[in-house]
C-alpha cells in the first residue's frame, strides 16, 4: 500500500523534484551499502587481535604521570 501511494506521489512531481528525489535515493543506497560494508573490528577479531588493539590504543593515551593516591586503593577507604 505504501509503494502504491509513493508511486502516485512520484507521478505528481515536477522534473526538478524528480531530480532531487533521485539524488535522495542515491544517497540512501550509498548509506545502506556503506553500513553493510562497515564491519566492526570487535565482531570479527580474535581475542589476541582485540588484546593487541587495546594495548595499542592504551599507548596512544596521554601519559600525565598522575595517579590515584595510595589510599584510593585501600579497601577500607571504600566504606568511609
Amino acid at each position: 500500500m505504501l509503494r502504491e501511494t509513493l508511486k502516485q506521489e512520484i507521478n505528481q512531481l515536477s522534473e526538478s523534484q524528480l531530480r532531487e528525489m533521485a539524488d535522495f535515493l542515491v544517497s540512501i543506497k550509498a548509506q545502506s551499502q556503506q553500513s553493510a560494508k562497515t564491519d566492526l573490528f570487535w565482531q570479527h577479531a580474535t581475542p589476541t587481535e582485540r588484546s593487541q588493539n587495546f594495548r595499542a590504543w592504551v599507548t596512544q593515551l596521554p601519559n600525565t604521570g598522575l595517579s590515584l593516591p595510595d589510599t584510593a586503593f585501600d579497601r577500607s577507604s571504600i566504606y568511609e
